[in-house]
């Protein structure tokens, strides 16, 4: 990323007219964005929406019906082993294995994900994120916000090129969803990926994404920086923005 210009070049992620139907149901609808190097892209939208599908199809753990996606100039499904490498993930449903500690949690997907130096690594991360106190504990036995930090260490352990957030600050009280929300400002000005967030929490969308994708019905409505939707659309804040378009029906239908 050009720092002075504020100006994104390398794309990581390129998702082109994607589509997931299941029968008659399409949950997403040909939808297509890019996410850029040093970039944190909010994907939102109500309930159903779709953000979840679409994240899904992205770690390949969904077959989309239509379009394609690349990742780092990479046909996802074609070199799905070597691309997959330089993504990672966090969310809260996706929990770890309870019965291990952090440090063996850690270990095993630094296993999965080849990493050089794996020892280093794992007290590299574990200093970053604040974790010696229970880098011998059962991840089981943790706060929520412990075990967020957990899991976005995990999510770091590859160095990836591409980070998927799915509501990484849901239930946390602020102090830990500050902590967690400077933890991956920092990864992204650092300028070592790009990272695709959803959230509902429309305040922390608009103080940390450089833009925003809302998604209803499966299909984008509106992109674009905070700021420029809020002029475009004379609402006060994405909140605002956010109940006016899960109030719409969708415009084609």
């Amino acid at each position: 990323m050009n720092k002075e210009s504020g100006v994104v070049n390398d794309v990581v992620l390129e998702v082109n007219y994607l589509t997931k139907a299941y029968g008659s149901l399409e949950a997403v609808r040909g939808i297509s964005f890019v996410v850029r190097s040093g970039e944190i892209v909010g994907l939102v939208g109500p309930n159903g929406a779709g953000k979840t599908t679409t994240i899904s199809m992205i770690l390949n753990v969904l077959e989309p019906t239509a379009g394609s996606i690349r990742i780092l100039n990479r046909d996802s499904k074609i070199d799905r082993v070597e691309v997959m490498e330089a993504v990672n993930f966090a969310a809260v449903y996706a929990e770890l294995p309870g019965n291990m500690t952090v440090r063996q949690n850690l270990h095993i997907f630094g296993l999965l994900y080849r990493v050089k130096n794996i020892q280093e690594r794992i007290r590299e991360l574990i200093k970053e994120f604040d974790l010696e106190r229970f880098a011998d504990t059962k991840i089981g036995l943790l706060s929520s916000g412990e075990r967020t930090r957990v899991h976005l260490a995990k999510a770091m352990i590859n160095f990836p090129r591409l980070l998927l957030l799915d509501e990484p600050t849901a239930s946390l009280d602020p102090a830990a969803a500050w902590v967690i929300r400077n933890k991956i400002r920092g990864y992204a000005d650092r300028d070592s990926g790009g990272v695709l967030w959803t959230s509902h929490n429309m305040h922390e969308v608009e103080a940390m994404c450089d833009r925003v994708l809302f998604l209803s019905h499966g299909k984008i409505l509106l992109e674009g920086s905070p700021k420029t939707l809020l002029q475009e659309n004379g609402k006060k804040d994405l909140e605002e923005l956010f109940i006016s378009i899960a109030r719409e029906p969708l415009l084609s239908e």
